[in-house]
């Protein structure tokens, strides 16, 4: 119990130590129908440190659930927007995005947003939305796992519609072409400079072996595995990822340092040494890409900050305001 407080001290300090994007409601446009920092000061003032809380005893628990939480939120935003649409069950003309190539038996941390709304349910019935919580979860996921912070827009609503299709088609698998990945970037409004910024969140977390099998055996349907893979690293993965059967099986995205949220996800890619295709990729498939990945190796601030500008940028896509939907007292269904 005393470490759990002393965690939760510490983090609270973090959090207002690290670099932040200045709380300025005009910086974000302000008003009705659109998103700033300060939205919930008034109704709900405690919000943000409920979801603090909250998720730093999730990741006190279980250090992989910082990683989780935040691919939700990314997960969630390529699909209709910023607006919790990940998070309903199917029910009723709602068929679930949890079913989806992506997100089967691999997305997770949807008991920590339970956890979490139950709480702000709590002290303000009807206010936070559950898009909001997710984009909160994931900022203070960056800064537990020392990553940077920002301040976070907020103001979005529920969607009372999820899109299975959407989910299968808009979120970058691990197997695309670079050009592939990139088009799904664009497509929602985010440009080269956000891709690699925001791959960067691969410095924390685990991947299943389904998702990087294919680059150890068979990487171009001939038989043969992927010769940007440098061969010690891949001969450890094989140790992990057979050619059939473990597909749930674990691997860190980040070799050298999965539980701390750093650069060495780019030193890696320079060194062949990312997990994933879509990671290499990034380093071996395109000149302008590969000159970030190389700034961001030697210098992990502007990572930071590029992360921290990519975050924000991302979580204004298409967002729910104003009188749009609803405020879902139980982020799974929509309200009756």
């Amino acid at each position: 119990m005393a470490t759990t407080r002393t965690f939760l001290v510490l983090f609270s300090l973090a959090c207002s130590l690290t670099l932040c994007i200045c709380d300025d409601e005009s910086n974000y446009g302000g008003g009705e129908g659109n998103l700033f920092p300060g939205f919930y000061r008034s109704s709900c003032p405690k919000a943000e440190e409920i979801v603090r809380s909250v998720v730093a005893q999730a990741v006190a628990k279980e250090a992989r659930m910082a990683a989780s939480l935040m691919r939700l939120h990314f997960h969630d935003c390529f699909v209709q927007g910023c607006d919790g649409s990940l998070l309903l069950d199917s029910s009723g003309s709602i068929v679930t995005e949890k079913g989806s190539n992506p997100n089967s038996n691999s997305a997770r941390g949807f008991d920590v947003v339970d956890q979490i709304k139950a709480a702000l349910e709590n002290e303000c019935p009807g206010t936070v939305s559950c898009a909001d919580l997710l984009t909160l979860a994931a900022r203070d996921s960056s800064v537990l796992t020392g990553g940077p912070s920002w301040m976070v827009p907020l103001g979005r609503r529920d969607s009372r519609s999820a899109s299975l299709s959407g989910s299968n088609n808009n979120i970058p698998a691990p197997n695309n072409t670079f050009n592939t990945i990139l088009s799904r970037f664009t497509n929602q409004g985010l440009d080269l400079t956000d891709l690699v910024a925001l791959s960067g969140s691969h410095t924390i977390g685990f991947s299943r072996c389904t998702s990087f099998r294919q680059r150890l055996y068979n990487q171009s349907g001939n038989g043969s595995p992927d010769i940007t893979l440098e061969q010690s690293y891949a001969t450890n993965l094989r140790q992990r990822c057979p050619p059939s059967g473990g597909d749930q099986n674990l691997s860190e995205l980040d070799i050298n340092s999965a539980g701390k949220f750093d650069n060495s996800y780019f030193k890696n890619l320079i060194e062949n040494m990312g997990l994933l295709n879509s990671d290499q990729v990034l380093f071996s498939s395109n000149e302008e890409s590969s000159e970030l990945v190389k700034t961001y190796a030697e210098d992990q601030e502007e990572f930071f900050e590029q992360f921290a500008e990519s975050m924000i940028k991302m979580g204004n896509l298409s967002p729910l305001t104003g009188s749009s939907d609803e405020i879902r007292k139980n982020c799974r269904k929509i309200n009756s």
